[in-house]
């Protein structure tokens, strides 16, 4: 490697790690406070989330249902869902839609079914459920086999 190109290596990596930023729209910096598991079962059970989605250990409301077959929520999964993941599905339920949910919980723009509750749920509230959910969900890693990859020609 040319000698120059090492003494400008560090300046390279500094500006693109600074370019990765996004300015004043970054999300570095942003923090929630600790949540409480506890009360987030209560914000949940509260909200009527069983009338849109079903969690294991509690019964789903058939007679109050609005959404059928009902989003599974927690369960085994093959990656972690983390804080960010389930605060940004509460607050901009149309950011990230599975697709296979897509045809049965969006509206014909394309926008989720979930209603928003921005304006409705607190901040506490929502630090809360997200502190509940986070608990629902067991990570399930990939089972590897000893084929190895596959590699196509």
């Amino acid at each position: 490697m040319n000698p120059k190109a090492i003494l400008f290596l560090p300046f390279i990596l500094t500006f693109s790690l600074f370019g990765c930023d996004s300015g004043a729209d970054s999300p570095r910096g942003f923090s929630l406070p600790q949540g409480d598991a506890v009360n987030g079962e209560k914000v949940f059970t509260s909200y009527k989330c069983l009338a849109c989605h079903k969690l294991e250990g509690f019964i789903y409301d058939s007679s109050n249902k609005e959404m059928e077959p009902p989003i599974q929520l927690g369960g085994t999964a093959t990656r972690v869902k983390t804080y960010a993941d389930l605060v940004t599905s509460i607050i901009n339920p149309s950011h990230n839609i599975a697709r296979s949910y897509s045809l049965n919980v969006t509206e014909p723009d394309g926008t989720s079914k979930m209603l928003v509750f921005n304006d409705v749920m607190t901040v506490t509230e929502l630090v809360d459920l997200v502190t509940f959910l986070q608990g629902q969900y067991e990570v399930q890693p990939h089972e590897y086999t000893h084929y190895g990859q596959y590699h196509f020609n």
